[in-house]
This record gives structure tokens, C-alpha cells and sequence, in this order.
């Protein structure tokens, strides 16, 4: 079974500085992407920033205020979020493409359970 627990998120002053760390654990055979996902009330999920296939993405509106990072012996991305706006105001979901132990035939996508992540003065 694998796992993605999330952790850094909060409430923050317009301006300010977060940084979100997701650990995946378990029954890994090979990480082929991992990366961050958000949903605000009454909108859709979108990708905020991710790693894939070598590359680094990034949403428009993120581009030059957040960083993502990764630490590969740890099975571990963080987020680190600066200039904080209030349309920050989100879940932070953890997203990782995983060919697991128990079947390296395909890869399958699993989910953080969310962190809150609040921008307000």
C-alpha cells in the first residue's frame, strides 16, 4: 500500500511564506511524477506545480512565488510558497504517479488527504 501525508499548511498574512512537504511511503517501486494540486470553494482542482517526465511545471498565476523541490531519498516534494495572496486561499493536495512494488506493470495515481492553506490579514 502507499501513502502521501502532507504537512505545512496554515494560516498566513497576505505577503507571507508557507512551505508544504509531502512524504510518500510504502510499497514504491519507482515515482514517475509528484507534485501539488489545489482546490479553492466552488472551484475545480488545478495543478499549482509538479515534476514529470523531467520537467518542472508550474501554474501561470504561481510562476515566480512558489518553488517546488524534492528530496528523492526521502520520496519527499515540497512546496515552498512565498508572496502570498489571498486567491492562495486553498486545499493543498499532494499528487504522486506511482509504479507500485505490487504490480510494476502500470503506474497508478494517489492522493494526499489535503492541507489547508489560509492567506488572510
Amino acid at each position: 500500500q502507499v501513502q502521501l501525508v502532507e504537512s505545512g499548511g496554515g494560516l498566513v498574512q497576505p505577503g507571507g511564506s508557507l512551505r508544504l512537504s509531502c512524504a510518500a511511503s510504502g510499497s514504491i517501486f519507482s515515482i514517475v511524477a509528484m507534485g501539488w494540486y489545489r482546490q479553492a470553494p466552488g472551484k475545480q482542482r488545478e495543478l499549482v506545480a509538479a515534476f514529470s517526465g523531467g520537467h518542472t511545471n508550474y501554474a501561470g498565476s504561481v510562476k515566480g512565488r512558489f518553488s517546488i523541490s524534492r528530496d528523492n531519498a526521502k520520496n519527499t516534494v515540497y512546496l515552498q510558497m512565498d508572496s502570498l495572496k489571498p486567491e492562495d486561499t486553498a486545499v493543498y493536495y499532494c499528487n504522486a504517479r506511482i509504479i507500485p512494488s505490487s504490480d510494476i506493470r502500470s503506474a497508478r495515481d494517489y492522493w494526499g488527504q489535503g492541507t489547508q492553506v489560509t492567506v488572510s490579514s
